[in-house]
């Protein structure tokens, strides 16, 4: 088992106990519903106070059994472990409680922590199963996102737990489960926000010098044609921290004021002069 496992290994165990204690401690006894499996079980321990732990374990496992075709061998073992982990954190927090009144706040911290439960055993490579082999199978056919798609396939849950909960509750739950899906975003996608820059401009190698110069990164250059002129065209792309666009447009507006430009947000850059690849 190399370091890279066992690192992942770690993600999932800390991910799964940091899910547990938040369900334990902000969701349940604030009577919030929840998505997937886990709301599924959340409603049943309403409903007759079945333990929420054993009946995880069990309908993750039927999924598991159901669904596992849809993962791949590593990603269905790392799942496993995510629901073993989980039904046990489940059993041994459920008496774990905080003192807290406000339904808002409670909601707010319960879904910052559960998206970052979530978050690190989705990024180590592992699921809860439940919903999030749903969200797999669209991610594979759909091109959807996870986090996403499981808040699709999870909001389905929520909203039959309203009949448990109420309507005031159930607020609260789609606020915590879009404050988690956010949180999840950033754990999953990684805190590496960087910016990719199209530019179609008359003057490309005079810009893309500059920004070689200026700036210290490389460009890649496209060869294009507008449609209706059918003039060929140079289409410069290049990628900056968010601090480096100020200095990107002036140095654009000082070659060329009537240049194309569009600017996106991209996370996780990979590559020379950014995060080695290997270490991800």
């Amino acid at each position: 088992m190399n370091k890279k496992i066992r690192l992942e290994l770690l993600m999932i165990i800390v991910g799964s106990f940091i899910f547990s204690v938040a369900i334990n401690i902000f969701v349940i006894p604030n009577n919030f519903g929840e998505g997937g499996i886990t709301g599924t079980t959340i409603i049943l321990y309403y409903l007759y106070e079945w333990s929420p732990g054993l009946v995880s374990f069990i309908l993750n496992g039927l999924l598991i059994a159901v669904g596992y075709k849809f993962l791949d061998k590593k990603t269905t073992i790392y799942t496993i472990i995510a629901v073993i982990a989980i039904s046990l954190f489940l059993h041994f927090t459920e008496n774990w409680t905080i003192q807290s009144n406000q339904d808002i706040l409670n909601a707010l911290f319960g879904g910052v922590i559960v998206g970052v439960g979530l978050g690190l055993i989705l990024r180590s490579g592992g699921t809860i199963a439940g919903s999030t082999i749903l969200a797999k199978i669209t991610q594979k056919y759909l091109g959807w996102s996870v986090s996403y798609g499981l808040l699709f396939f999870d909001l389905v849950v929520v909203f039959c737990s309203y009949f448990i909960i109420g309507m005031e509750k159930l607020m609260f739950t789609i606020l915590m489960l879009y404050i988690a899906t956010k949180v999840m975003d950033f754990i999953i996608e990684g805190l590496n926000t960087k910016k990719a820059v199209t530019i179609i401009t008359k003057n490309p190698d005079e810009i893309a010098k500059q920004v070689n110069e200026q700036i210290n990164r490389g460009v890649t250059v496209f060869n294009g044609y507008g449609f209706y002129t059918k003039n060929s065209k140079e289409i410069l792309y290049v990628i900056i921290n968010k601090q480096q666009l100020v200095e990107l447009k002036n140095i654009i507006k000082s070659i060329d004021q009537t240049a194309f430009v569009t600017i996106h947000d991209v996370r996780d850059v990979f590559g020379k002069g950014f995060v080695d690849i290997n270490k991800n």
